[in-house]
């Protein structure tokens, strides 16, 4: 039992590595793991006390947890047995691939990422380069232990940022993403923001039915929810049809006993959309084929940040927000009709989308107005009309000052010309301020904006 044995030096480092590795795995990672959860749940308890709607156990549980739960809910057991039966494969490949689809869809929502970096970063970026403008008009109704839906029309990919940065006071919002945020490292962060990711074209049934049983798992756990009803970006600056895939997803699952759900109508506008021109061409291919790279918005966003070290830089005007009055689910009865429920919600986001200086002085332009003298008219009788039928009517300052500074934007991005007092929209001003001037209300929406409700 003494006599020694002589290795090979390569074996030796090999035994000490797996026996290193042995050691923290066993010995000193759980109380680490131990450690950290606890600073983690201290944390997430003083987060909690200052949110309106805190963050729910749900959206703390480890990834692997929920995947699991996922993958093995009676729902999703009965989809993977219907799914064996049609392709004529075994069960324990189809479950595979349901978990497969479970790893593909569930968040690993962090703290930390989430209101360390996140709502900062996006606090930063929306005040720097847009004037953020908030109307609210739900905090009074919203019960605390409800599950908040907030519901948005989407007019850019800002909308995310935006919206982010003004519920960081109130809740973790999580976004459905599509598959462009499939990319690494933007998934790694995204994930760990709380986003899930779905594929929006799939006719799988048994991937649908994964990701209804994650959405409607995510609600009745109290996760509050951040969805885009159109299904993608509005190429004619219009608020488009709604899609009902998410909405039935909540409303299948809804058990008015358990847990009430709410959906709050989000408005948003912008006097400047930053990926206008690729959404029109979009629209013009009648494709949602997007022109955009990752090449063409490092190269913006280097622009930028070299115009902003120089000082030169310019806001690009307002960006502004309105959140309308909550509808509760148990409105529309224990069996919700979701196509009314979708007709309702973005009647009211269409109603009170704000009223801004860019569109109000492209729709002037679009009417033929060809003086400076003219178009601030037309904005003001237009401003008037808004106002007086209660719409959310954001300039970012006086109507005339307003006005000029649209009217230099316009300028410097080609689709205006001045000479003098005369101002003449161009050709490209033909093709791109038509997709701002259809934000302009046409007058037979009925808002719900109170000037008490405005913020700043």
């Amino acid at each position: 039992m003494s006599d020694s044995v002589t290795l090979p030096f390569w074996l030796f480092v090999v035994i000490l590595l797996f026996a290193a590795i042995t050691a923290l795995s066993h010995v000193f990672i759980p109380p680490v793991r131990w450690f950290l959860r606890r600073r983690l749940e201290r944390a997430v308890a003083r987060l909690n006390r200052r949110l309106v709607l805190p963050i729910e156990p749900f959206k703390l549980l480890r990834r692997q947890d929920t995947i699991l739960r996922l993958s093995y809910d009676p729902a999703v057991i009965e989809a993977v047995q219907a799914h064996a039966a049609e392709t004529g494969i075994r069960e324990d490949v189809a479950h595979s691939t349901a978990r497969s689809y479970a790893r593909e869809i569930v968040p690993s929502f962090s703290a930390s990422a989430y209101f360390g970096f996140a709502t900062r970063a996006a606090r930063w970026l929306s005040t720097r380069l847009f004037d953020v403008e908030v109307s609210r008009a739900e905090d009074a109704v919203i019960r605390s232990d409800a599950t908040v839906v907030f519901v948005m029309n989407h007019r850019s990919n800002m909308d995310y940022v935006l919206v982010t940065y003004l519920a960081a006071e109130r809740s973790a919002l999580a976004y459905a993403v599509g598959e462009w945020a499939r990319i690494w490292p933007l998934s790694r962060l995204l994930r760990a923001m709380g986003a899930y990711f779905i594929r929006r074209r799939s006719r799988n049934p048994l991937y649908r039915r994964v990701l209804a049983r994650y959405v409607q798992m995510a609600v009745a756990g109290g996760v509050t929810q951040a969805i885009f009803p159109e299904g993608g970006l509005s190429l004619d600056g219009r608020v488009g049809a709604p899609k009902l895939g998410l909405l039935s997803y909540i409303c299948d699952g809804y058990d008015p006993a358990a847990r009430e759900i709410v959906f709050v109508p989000v408005s948003l506008n912008y006097d400047r959309v930053l990926e206008d021109n690729i959404l029109l061409a979009a629209g013009r291919e009648g494709t949602r084929r997007f022109r955009g790279s990752f090449p063409t918005a490092t190269g913006f966003a280097l622009r930028w940040l070299y115009r902003r070290l120089r000082g030169r830089v310019r806001k690009f005007g307002v960006a502004a927000v309105s959140f309308g009055a909550p509808i509760p689910l148990s409105d529309y009865g224990r069996d919700p009709d979701v196509p009314k429920l979708a007709r309702d919600i973005m009647a009211r986001i269409r109603s009170n989308v704000p009223v801004l200086a860019g569109p109000l002085v492209a729709a002037a332009l679009l009417d033929g107005n060809q003086t400076r003298s003219e178009i601030l008219e037309a904005v003001l009788a237009r401003v008037a009309a808004c106002e007086a039928a209660g719409h959310f009517v954001c300039l970012g300052g006086p109507a005339d000052h307003a006005v000029e500074r649209m009217l230099q934007m316009f300028v410097l991005r080609h689709m205006v010309r001045r000479t003098g007092e005369q101002v003449e929209a161009t050709e490209r001003g033909h093709r791109v301020l038509p997709f701002y001037a259809a934000a302009v209300p046409s007058g037979d929406a009925a808002p719900q904006y109170r000037p008490e409700d405005r913020e700043t």
